[in-house]
């Protein structure tokens, strides 16, 4: 048993030397372009979907669907690489169909025009005769040279604003309620589902859910700094992030796996119908569950079809909702101070996802950090490395020294660490450990609000 005064100090050194660990290796010790099969594997597409040109699966009503208790197999029928485009496919029409309702594709050249004004990019996207524009201000960095990188928060964006300032990259805020709107925030007089902008291009769809229309007006940004191009933009759209917290985080995930242009996905505490698996926490109390979400976001039918026991019918769980981001990168953040945001049915359902990378050989573009001590939506500041080294990789293109240096297993202890390591190089394992050490010494300082040289000594009884 710790005593309550040492447990503190445990935790944070804990979790400081794994995100550091992380940090380092995760995504720093491996190139970023792997290979299958010869064909190098991309980091970002330039359209936003690869599998547009798939006819859909058949989907069974739900009374013929199977009953399912484990999760379903995002690789099912998937040999290599090359069979990932069609599985995602299939993966995107079943969530669509059963979730989230219809994101109905877009012809950019026809259908979309975009304008700059000052530092606002301005969207007009046409359909039946009806127009939606869509206005989002661009943040541009002090310093650095054009086109630059772009974070794209969904709602806002909760990350601290520290990490944005010090890099040569720019941010936009995705202000959602100009496609749709729910009304647990955004209430407009008596309106109601099927009675918003997005509804007045598509009125055949009053019954999507808001993830899905979200997704689909981040999309149209992307069309529009497409179209109108880096020189009068300043934005390099092969290096797009998305991110958000608690329900911009669930939108973040959804937009970045509907959306294969973008190259970076952090979910920030997405809680409950985001990357949390609804099989596991079905088996949870007092979490989001299938039962338990605001349906504004999902099709009300999903509510009726997989309520109960039935979730288990459901063709889908959302790690494959994770998965459909491969091999783009993606980072799941947690906070399980907070009961409702199912965490350990996110951490079942981001280790399942994983698998899909780990299967292409790119599972450093993949990783979850999950870690209390902290207000919701409120960066841990043992989490500002793999955040930061996530952006630094795919979004500003930067690279680690190489040290041809593998963790192959690792024990955290209360006060100390063992590492299983194979080094090609003996020359580079000192090195190596001495960026550890140095990283490590930087969070727990900074997360002790200390300075110098650290020295500690747990007691325990």
């Amino acid at each position: 048993m710790h005593k309550n005064q040492n447990l503190k100090p445990f935790i944070t050194m804990k979790s400081s030397l794994l995100s550091a660990m992380k940090a380092t290796t995760i995504v720093g010790l491996v190139g970023l372009m792997a290979c299958q099969n010869n064909k190098p594997i991309p980091l970002v597409y330039e359209v936003e979907n690869t599998g547009a040109d798939y006819a859909l699966p058949v989907m069974p009503t739900v009374a013929d669907l199977p009953v399912i208790r484990e999760l379903p197999d995002p690789l099912e029928g998937v040999e290599d690489f090359s069979d990932w485009s069609r599985r995602r496919s299939e993966i995107a029409a079943m969530i669509q169909h059963y979730g989230i309702g219809q994101k109905p594709a877009v012809n950019k050249e026809e259908q979309v025009k975009a304008r700059m004004d000052g530092d606002t990019l301005i969207v007009d996207v046409t359909v039946g005769g009806e127009t939606l524009t869509l206005r989002s201000a661009i943040r541009y960095p002090k310093e650095g040279v054009a086109p630059f990188p772009l974070m794209i928060g969904t709602s806002g964006i909760s990350l601290p604003r520290q990490i944005f300032d010090e890099r040569p990259m720019a941010t936009m805020t995705y202000r959602e309620s100009q496609v749709n709107s729910y009304s647990q925030f955004f209430r407009r007089g008596n309106k109601t589902r099927g009675d918003y902008e997005f509804d007045r291009l598509y009125p055949e769809l009053k019954d999507n859910g808001a993830y899905s229309e979200w997704a689909w007006g981040l999309s149209r940004l992307i069309d529009g700094l497409q179209l109108l191009g880096p020189e009068v933009t300043k934005i390099d759209t092969e290096h797009i992030g998305v991110t958000g917290c608690s329900y911009a985080g669930k939108m973040a995930l959804f937009c970045g796996a509907f959306d294969e242009r973008v190259a970076l996905t952090i979910a920030q505490e997405p809680g409950g119908g985001g990357a949390a698996a609804w099989r596991v926490s079905h088996t949870m109390t007092e979490v989001e569950s299938l039962e338990r979400t605001d349906y504004n976001w999902f099709m009300e039918s999903m509510r009726d079809n997989f309520k109960g026991d039935s979730v288990y019918r459901l063709p889908y769980d959302h790690h494959e909702l994770c998965a459909m981001v491969c091999p783009r990168a993606l980072l799941l953040l947690g906070n399980p101070d907070y009961k409702w945001l199912a965490d350990s049915a996110m951490q079942v359902s981001a280790e399942a996802a994983h698998k899909v990378w780990e299967r292409f050989g790119i599972g450093d573009r993949m990783a979850w950090d999950i870690i209390g001590g902290h207000p919701h939506c409120v960066l841990h500041k043992s989490q500002y490395p793999i955040v930061e080294s996530f952006i630094d990789h795919f979004l500003l293109g930067k690279k680690k020294e190489e040290y041809n240096i593998q963790i192959l297993a690792y024990c955290i202890m209360n006060n100390h660490a063992h590492l299983l390591i194979y080094a090609e190089d003996c020359k580079k394992l000192a090195k190596f450990m001495h960026k550890i050490n140095c990283i490590y010494a930087q969070y727990y300082n900074s997360c002790e609000d200390r300075v110098g040289v650290t020295l500690y000594t747990y007691e325990s009884s």
